[in-house]
């Protein structure tokens, strides 16, 4: 919260263009880290496959909850319940992962991540644009480093530590820079739609811890706790992109982003709680 804090004043005092460091952490930095987190020890996706089920359970739910609260609301469908199913796993996600579950069971909050991501660059697109092409998934360099952290893993390919050591140096400054990244945005954004953006920063962390909770039962403890973090994450910033790009109503993403970001501050230490003092899972 401190690293967003000082990116949302840095840019409050000074403005400043994100473009180009943002296309750097989405085409080099995340890639590196995914590649690096998935060359580590026990660091096998196939092993986190249930997991990796249940988060898409959750994803798919939310989506199916928000199209039919969009509904009854008079709301715009697609801009009301994509920002719902993508939740920000980057900028927010990684590092309370990382944090609070540690360096041992961080391969298992990278398959969630890879998941997301690939979700998003595929059906999410399809969602704001139902004619864009899902080969674009393959322009990604997220996939490119997933594709190669898989031919590591199943080779049983060992690198060099002079190989490593600078991708794993690189992939580190991925999450700092989400962080910063995402206060920068905050200050950026200009919120018109308070009431709407209120209800799917509501509605976003209840339906996925909700779906989440007995989900969590059947998962060893710490990736129930990485299941339950993750459905109390708020929309990620990339859905205002999306919006913006398709024009899908981004004045509505943005208010459910923001919204949704600062009601964060509340149900992030629930799902904290609840995923590192609950005793579930087996």
């Amino acid at each position: 919260m401190i690293l967003i804090f000082i990116g949302w004043a840095y840019a409050r005092h000074r403005p400043v263009d994100m473009t180009a460091a943002n296309r750097l952490n989405i085409e080099l930095l995340s890639p590196l880290l995914v590649f690096s987190a998935m060359t580590g020890k026990n660091a096998a996706l196939g092993q986190f496959w249930l997991l990796i089920v249940f988060a898409t359970l959750v994803i798919l739910g939310s989506g199916l909850i928000a199209y039919w609260v969009a509904g009854r609301l008079g709301l715009h469908k697609i801009a009301f319940s994509a920002p719902q199913m993508f939740t920000n796993t980057g900028n927010m996600g990684l590092p309370l992962w990382l944090f609070a579950f540690g360096e041992a069971h961080f391969p298992a909050a990278i398959a969630i991540f890879i998941l997301t991501n690939l979700l998003h660059f595929t059906l999410g697109i399809r969602l704001f644009d139902r004619s864009a092409p899902l080969i674009t998934v393959f322009k990604t360099p997220m996939v490119w480093a997933l594709i190669a952290g898989l031919l590591v893993q199943y080779t049983l390919l060992e690198l060099p530590l002079w190989l490593l050591k600078p991708i794993k140096m690189l992939g580190d400054i991925a999450i700092p820079l989400m962080l910063f990244s995402l206060g920068v945005r905050m200050a950026q954004f200009k919120v018109t739609r308070w009431h709407a953006g209120l209800i799917g920063g509501l509605l976003c962390p209840i339906a996925g811890l909700a779906l989440a909770w007995p989900l969590a039962h059947f998962l060893p403890s710490a990736q129930a706790g990485i299941l339950l973090l993750f459905g109390a994450l708020p929309p990620a910033v990339l859905n205002y992109l999306f919006a913006e790009q398709y024009e899908q109503d981004p004045e509505l993403v943005a208010a459910l982003v923001v919204a949704g970001t600062l009601l964060a501050l509340l149900f992030i230490p629930l799902a904290l709680w609840l995923g590192l003092n609950t005793s579930i899972g087996y």
